[in-house]
C-alpha cells in the first residue's frame, strides 16, 4: 500500500519557491530520494497560488515513511522551513489496491 503525502508549503513571496530550491541544490532531495521505500519525491508549482510549492512525496508504506520521519535529514527539513518562514498543510492518500477502474481509464491516454 503507497503512502503519498500532498504537503503545501506556503510563505512570504518567493520563499516557497526558494525553500523547494535550496533543497535541491543542497543535496538533500537526493538523499531523500535515496532513502529505502521512496518512491517520489518532487516539487511543483501551483499555477494559482505563486506563493506556494505542492511536494508529492510518496513512499511504499508507513514503516518508509516513519523511518524517514525519524531520520536527521527531518531536522535539516524543519531548519529550512523555519528559514523560509513556511506553514505547512498536508494531504494523506493511500493507493487503491485495486487500481483505476475500467471507466476511470477511459480518460487516461498513454
Amino acid at each position: 500500500m503507497t503512502i503519498t503525502m500532498h504537503l503545501y508549503y506556503t510563505g512570504p513571496k518567493g520563499n516557497a519557491l526558494a525553500f523547494a530550491q535550496e533543497m535541491e541544490t543542497s543535496g538533500l532531495v537526493e538523499r531523500i530520494r535515496k532513502q529505502a521505500g521512496n518512491s517520489r519525491y518532487q516539487y511543483f508549482v501551483p499555477l494559482d497560488d505563486p506563493d506556494s510549492i505542492l511536494l508529492i512525496d510518496s513512499w511504499v508504506d508507513q514503516a518508509a515513511l516513519d523511518h524517514h520521519h525519524a531520520s536527521p535529514m527531518m531536522q535539516d527539513i524543519l531548519k529550512l522551513r523555519n528559514k523560509y518562514q513556511l506553514t505547512v498543510t498536508a494531504e494523506r492518500y493511500q493507493s487503491d489496491q485495486d487500481g483505476i477502474p475500467a471507466q476511470d481509464q477511459a480518460f487516461i491516454h498513454p
